[in-house]
């Protein structure tokens, strides 16, 4: 299994990025994802989830009407769409996807850095 994440960098706030996560090694498309992000110092959060087909999703408070998660299961991705970025979105953003008890992944992680 591997989780690739993509699409972080510097942004103002008030601003957008798009953050990617292309899976391999499993059946994509039957899998709920999920999103996480942690900032220094902090413990790791759960940012939201999408369920396997995309037909519902799931966000944590702090972002809940700025972040939309989607998929794409021809392209076996996950996205994480941010709008109207705070300084407090500073973090490493991790794509997850939980195949069973023992069977637990993450990606690498990506870098948003939101700051003036």
């Amino acid at each position: 299994v591997q989780l690739v994440e993509s699409g972080g960098g510097l942004v103002q706030p008030g601003g957008s990025l798009r953050l990617s996560c292309a899976a391999s090694g499993f059946t994509f498309s039957a899998y709920d994802m999920s999103w996480y992000r942690q900032a220094p110092g902090k413990e790791r959060e759960w940012v939201g989830r999408i369920s396997s087909a995309g037909g519902s999703t799931y966000y944590a408070d702090s972002v809940k009407g700025r972040f939309t998660i989607s998929r794409d299961n021809a392209k076996n991705t996950v996205y994480l769409q941010m709008n109207s970025l705070k300084p407090e979105d500073t973090a490493v953003y991790y794509c997850y996807v939980y195949l069973g008890i023992q069977y637990r992944y993450w990606g690498q992680g990506t870098q948003v850095t939101v700051s003036s």
